[in-house]
């Protein structure tokens, strides 16, 4: 599952792709291609079960990011860039909020919305040619050879026509499971879903007017939004211990960092959730996709798991932290047994009991 950063020249993609990754750009390297990268997830839970439990060994889940080539003009008009956004399963758009005179904007001025509205724009082309081109070819092989399955998929492509020529994004659009599988591997960007990442100057960082000029397109375009300033987060990565870093968050009013808060979201974005296994031995963080059974979680683990299970002990997250341990959450009736049945809550705790 990989996440794919995108955005115009001088937003900042970069220097937050480095910061998620640890990955360093050239700044005179090839950027006609995506550079891939692998993100820890900032999780403000598992630091927290990590010094509950002291354990000889902690992991952090972790996802592909992708920094893509820039959304230049010139790119944008040879279609190249479509390819590696085709390439990823959500994306995160970096748009530029900050003032900074020494630093050129492609239009000219600095406007999210209006950066927003434009790339959006050029993702819906993409789709719309793409369905009018298909629609061309289907129409051409039905007035050779009647066929029920390209006749079924010329009704869908119309309606998704329609759809996208009132600018609407795909992934408004509902599809039973057999229209899912029909087109599901056709190269649409409007299915996926959409990060903002607004960059901000260190100044604007208690502005709450930016993020809620983009909301009512947000809310409209099912996309989610937040707020970062790529120049505090590299200050902050800069810092050696962990109480300078709560220190200058504590200074700047910020109640959680912003990378943590752009895991959480590309997380939410690729359809997952977080859930955790502790012990003195290890204290680890995985991802499983929103919905599953506890066997498929257990799966995730270990396929032996998944193949021998027998039910799952869960614990969740909030009740521990109230209960201080697992005794506590065990005297109160709080330690849960689950069956095969049981669906994953984002935040429990589990530990597979199985048999093979």
């Amino acid at each position: 599952m990989k996440v794919g950063i995108i955005g115009l020249p001088q937003t900042g993609k970069k220097t937050l792709f480095q910061l998620l990754t640890g990955t360093e750009v050239a700044e005179h390297g090839d950027h006609n291609k995506p550079h891939m990268g692998v993100a820890a997830i900032r999780d403000p839970r598992f630091d927290i079960l990590v010094s509950l439990y002291e354990p000889k060994k902690d992991v952090q889940a972790k996802i592909d990011l992708a920094l893509l080539p820039k959304l230049e003009r010139e790119a944008i008009a040879k279609g190249d860039i479509f390819k590696d956004i085709v390439d990823v399963d959500a994306i995160c758009h970096v748009v530029r909020a900050f003032d900074d005179e020494a630093i050129y904007h492609v239009d000219g001025s600095v406007d999210p919305v209006r950066d927003v509205e434009s790339i959006n724009a050029e993702l819906l082309l993409h789709d719309l040619v793409f369905v009018e081109t298909r629609l061309e070819r289907i129409e051409a092989g039905l007035k050779k050879v009647k066929d029920e399955k390209q006749q079924k998929e010329k009704v869908l492509l119309e309606k998704m026509k329609g759809h996208l020529e009132i600018e609407q994004p795909l992934r408004l659009m509902e599809l039973a499971p057999e229209e899912d599988l029909m087109i599901r591997s056709y190269p649409f960007i409007t299915r996926k879903q959409m990060i903002i990442a607004v960059n901000v100057s260190e100044g604007d960082l208690a502005r709450t007017d930016i993020l809620e000029s983009l909301k009512p397109l947000c809310e409209n375009e099912h996309m989610e939004a937040m707020q970062v300033s790529a120049k505090v987060e590299a200050e902050i990565a800069t810092l050696e211990s962990e109480e300078e870093k709560a220190e200058f968050l504590q200074d700047l009013g910020i109640t959680e960092p912003a990378l943590a808060q752009l895991s959480g979201l590309c997380i939410k974005a690729l359809g997952l959730l977080s859930f955790f296994t502790v012990g003195k031995d290890e204290v680890r963080q995985w991802l499983v996709r929103k919905d599953s059974s506890a066997p498929e979680a257990a799966g995730v683990i270990h396929s032996d798991l998944q193949r021998g299970f027998i039910r799952a002990e869960v614990m969740k997250y909030d009740e521990l932290l109230e209960h201080k341990d697992e005794a506590g959450l065990k005297a109160v009736g709080k330690l849960y047994l689950k069956g095969k049945e049981y669906i994953v809550v984002d935040g429990d705790i589990l530990n597979i009991r199985f048999k093979v």
